[in-house]
């Protein structure tokens, strides 16, 4: 089942790897760790189904983002997603 048009956004930012740019970004309030959670969206995508998160994408690996469509914003960086492999 799609979480797309949920609230709120989350997104998170992993180094880059052959293929991938790092960012792994679902919608609303859960994130479960089955293997299918996350589906591939090619950037050129974003305007047509998340154009809120189109700014946060220039974020440098490590970062993380929650917003929430009413205007509140977090931004923070979590420096052990520098550590993760994905």
């Amino acid at each position: 089942m799609s979480t797309l048009g949920k609230l709120p956004i989350n997104g998170l930012r992993h180094r880059s790897t052959e293929g991938t740019n790092g960012w792994f970004v679902w919608c609303g309030d859960e994130l479960l760790e089955t293997p299918d959670f996350f589906a591939p969206l090619h950037v050129e995508h974003i305007a047509e189904y998340l154009p809120l998160i189109a700014e946060y994408l220039d974020l440098p690996p490590g970062h993380r983002f929650l917003i929430d469509g009413s205007n509140f914003e977090d931004v923070w960086f979590d420096a052990s997603l520098l550590d993760h492999e994905t």
